[in-house]
């Protein structure tokens, strides 16, 4: 019998427990390793029975129980301890609050307070409301910010099921189940108002309908996260299921997803700053086009205060931070330009919001657009007066894919830079290595490269290089956390098999699968195609022959999942799961369902080696290779993503890629031939070729030197950092002297650049002259160019006129190019003026250059941003 309600009754703790509640309902025990000792500590199997959940823990403890604890003054004690850690962590000056009192550099710049908005959060398993690596970097993005003391709000939706939980067949077939969440079982508060009822939020929807929701709160250490549920009185049943499942719609229920984040976003955020007091944020920063119409709502909040919608545009695109993680068009939210109109037009339309005007913010009026769609990213990068991609091979991908929308600038001066994504190593570092790092060589939870260097000090006798971690001790730790994983593995494995009906009969063999001695591969992600989850399998005879090499065997862990709607990629699954049930392999070869953070925290430390093998360039980023990398593991991956940027040949392997070939089948039998030869020919005998001390010394080399200049580079809070200075401040700063005097810096802006704008068609160089170099120039030679140029209406102080120059190709192009600017040098009638400057010849070989001019105004943050050049 089902029940027509559910809830959650919560436990009414002693006096001298209460402050359990506060450790369990702040999120920092999900990376600080002392709380969660406390909560193990009070129960370890019911610890383990509630997968490490203490709100859960503390719910399923008896009277008895409590009352011991209770008396426990020695119990009691450690918890207030903790409790008052906390209290240090939360209230103390941390890099953000030093950087701001220290006067130096971006000091003065330093926002008040910070919007994050992300579709998905992954901070622990407990709140599962993330799918795959967006949702992870946002959550360690959270947590690293918190660590630094970065004043982020985040901002989400809370969804009842979250994405799903996956099972398999008896053949092979993922099989998703979602199971319903109760918010009062979860670390999660309520936002309320000041009269004790539930603070909530509404948008108004077509046809007279109207979309409430409630705002939770969850404590992501000093960072706020505020999350919106729909499930709740007053809305229709439609409506009450606009939060059902994390990407589980299409189509009209993923656009109302996305306008409650956006929308509903922004006006939890004045919700949040009304009630509790804090700051209303300065910067708003998108993670991914999902959260684009957070701009929409702050143009109206301006439109009502008189602006219009040039002006408030002005005012929001300034302090507004976009990242596309996205390198193909297909993974982009497109929606069709007359459900965008339902939902803006007719009777929804809003004084000051001309439809025709949020319609061209997601235009694809470029070549090779789709005129029937409003594309998400093109807004955010409409919206956001900064974007970027997340690593630099990513930067540049994105850069290539948008160019459209600046016509007239070559890729390389679009203005979307990159930040390489990081990871919050205190979340997924092994505590046992992390305590042996902390303890020998001082390194702390922020990872400085001063201590990380300390990796490097072998301690080998007549080294002479100080105390260390010896290379047995390395190597007695790394088999430690891998045989850590096989026993996981096998718990997995066993229930696994349970859920695809075999008997207790048919499983002994599962006893024996996996061994902490071997070369353990991981491969773990979402599966799309081009992720290419089956690359491995392209030659099953060649993969059998290094799974069981009677010297040097090879064993894989995989899991992974599949969008429920993605057939494709659960026939990949199911062609892997039919390989690991082969019984010839299947002790050498697995497959873990049910992917998530409880999972991967066990399975980052255990892998030697991190694989990935993406279609290059359609890696983003790909965090998890970082993960493995904190724990002393070394990557063997395409180069794509961070490993581009950061592979230098000690810190693991690269595996060539087939570029330039069409066939895909073919590119495929050539990159996975490339695999198998790296595995057999240098991973396994570098993993097995021993030292007289049965370490092997030459493979726990290149560990060291991976923890040792990898491991800074891979922080999060090096991510955090630099968005905190690369993104944040300069946007904090143009968006205060937008909002300065009353807005009228906005209103000039606009001003601005409608006289630009209007006036441009006049624009253009008449004649270049240049002198100062002979018959044969030479290095070192001043060229001096002077242009004449035309500017109609517009004034000098209006443009910019470049001398582009720099090396040119056989066919006369300028592929690697600087900018000068020239300097007005004479003024002529009817808008006519000469602009001139010197140009220095520093390199040898061919050299070209052109004359172009291009606006120019302070409030610009590029000159590329109009999509205006006038080219000579």
């Amino acid at each position: 019998m089902r029940a027509i309600r559910r809830f959650t009754v919560r436990t009414l703790l002693p006096a001298e427990l209460r402050d359990l509640d506060e450790l369990a309902h702040n999120l920092r025990w999900s990376w600080h390793a002392p709380s969660r000792e406390i909560f193990a500590g009070i129960d370890p199997d019911l610890w383990a029975e509630v997968h490490g959940d203490p709100v859960a823990l503390l719910g399923a403890l008896g009277p008895e129980r409590l009352g011991v604890l209770a008396a426990d003054g020695a119990f009691v004690e450690r918890v207030r301890v903790a409790v008052t850690d906390l209290h240090h962590y939360l209230q103390d000056d941390l890099w953000y609050q030093r950087r701001a009192s220290s006067g130096v550099g971006t000091a003065d710049a330093l926002p008040s307070a910070i919007a994050y908005f992300s579709p998905e959060f992954g901070i622990t398993s407990v709140l599962p409301q993330y799918s795959g690596g967006l949702g992870i970097l946002a959550g360690d993005h959270l947590k690293s910010a918190s660590d630094l003391g970065v004043p982020i709000v985040g901002v989400g939706l809370l969804y009842g099921a979250g994405y799903f939980k996956q099972s398999l067949t008896r053949d092979g077939w993922q099989v998703e189940t979602y199971p319903l969440l109760d918010p009062d079982g979860l670390p999660l508060t309520l936002l309320r108002d000041d009269d004790g009822t539930p603070a909530r939020v509404s948008l108004d929807l077509p046809g007279g309908r109207v979309l409430h929701a409630h705002v939770w709160a969850a404590a992501v250490g000093r960072v706020p996260l505020l999350l919106l549920d729909t499930d709740v009185p007053g809305n229709d049943e439609a409506a009450r299921k606009v939060t059902d499942r994390l990407y589980g719609g299409g189509g009209e229920h993923r656009l109302q997803q996305e306008l409650l984040l956006g929308v509903g976003g922004v006006r939890a955020l004045r919700l949040w700053s009304r009630v509790t007091g804090a700051p209303v944020p300065e910067v708003y920063h998108m993670n991914e086009g999902h959260a684009g119409f957070l701009g929409v709502e702050r143009i109206r909040e301006l439109v009502t205060q008189g602006l219009t919608f040039d002006e408030a545009l002005e005012a929001v695109r300034a302090a507004t931070v976009f990242t596309t993680h996205t390198p193909v068009p297909a993974g982009i939210d497109r929606f069709g330009r007359d459900l965008i109109g339902q939902y803006f037009g007719g009777d929804m339309a809003v004084d000051g919001l001309p439809v025709d005007r949020i319609l061209a913010m997601g235009a694809e009026d470029y070549d090779g657009g789709d005129p029937t769609v409003f594309n998400m990213a093109v807004m955010g990068l409409r919206l956001g007066g900064r974007a970027n991609g997340v690593s630099l091979l990513h930067g540049q991908v994105s850069r290539g894919m948008f160019e459209g929308l600046w016509p007239g600038f070559d890729a390389r001066e679009v203005p979307i830079t990159s930040v390489t994504n990081g990871v919050h190593s205190p979340t997924w570092v092994d505590p046992a290595f992390a305590a042996l790092a902390a303890e020998r060589l001082g390194l702390d939870e922020l990872t400085a490269d001063d201590a990380s260097s300390g990796w490097l000090r072998t301690g080998r006798e007549g080294a002479g290089d100080g105390p260390a971690v010896s290379d047995g001790e390395l190597w007695a730790i790394r088999r430690e956390m891998r045989g850590r994983l096989v026993d996981e593995a096998r718990r997995r494995v066993h229930r696994s098999w349970r859920e695809r009906g075999a008997s207790p009969a048919e499983t002994g063999w599962i006893d024996d699968i996996l061994s902490p001695d071997v070369l353990t591969i991981g491969f773990a992600r979402r599966v799309p195609t081009y992720k290419r989850l089956t690359l491995m399998l392209r030659d099953p005879d060649r993969l059998k022959a290094l799974l069981l090499h009677p010297e040097r065997p090879v064993q894989l862990v995989v899991a992974g999942k599949s969008h429920p709607a993605d057939d494709q990629g659960k026939r990949l699954i199911q062609q892997l799961v039919r390989f690991t049930d082969d019984p010839e392999v299947r002790h050498r070869i697995v497959f873990l369902p049910n992917y998530d953070i409880a999972m991967a925290q066990a399975l980052y430390p255990g892998c030697d080696v991190w694989l990935n093998n993406p279609l290059r360039p359609l890696e983003a980023s790909g965090t998890s290779g970082m993960k493995s990398a904190l724990n002393g593991g070394l990557n063997l991956s395409i180069l794509d993503g961070w490993w581009d940027e950061w592979f230098d040949g000690e810190n693991g392997w690269a595996i060539p890629t087939a570029d330039g070939v069409e066939d895909p089948d073919r590119r495929d039998d050539l990159e996975a031939a490339a695999l198998y030869d790296l595995v057999e020919q240098e991973v396994a005998p570098r993993f097995y070729g021993r030292d007289a001390d049965g370490a092997p010394g030459r493979w726990l080399e290149m560990v060291r030197h991976t923890l040792a200049t990898l491991g800074p580079k891979v922080q999060a809070t090096r991510m955090v950092g630099e968005y905190v200075t690369r993104l944040y401040a300069p946007a904090a700063v143009a968006g205060r002297a937008l909002a300065g005097d009353g807005l009228e810096p906005a209103r000039e802006l606009a001003h601005w650049k409608r006289s630009v704008r209007d006036g441009w068609d006049r624009v253009r160089v008449d004649h270049v002259d240049s002198s100062g170099v002979g018959e044969v120039p030479q290095v070192g030679d001043l060229l001096t160019v002077r242009a004449y140029v035309s500017l109609g209406e517009l004034q000098p102080g209006d443009v910019e006129v470049q001398v582009v120059h720099g090396h040119v190709t056989e066919e006369d192009v300028i592929d690697a190019y600087t900018t000068r600017p020239l300097a007005l040098a004479e003024t002529f009638e009817a808008g006519r003026y000469a602009f001139a400057g010197e140009v220095a010849l520093e390199a040898s070989g061919p050299f070209g250059y052109t004359v172009r001019i291009v606006p120019r105004h302070a409030g610009l943050p590029s000159p590329a941003e109009l999509g205006l050049v006038a080219n000579a």
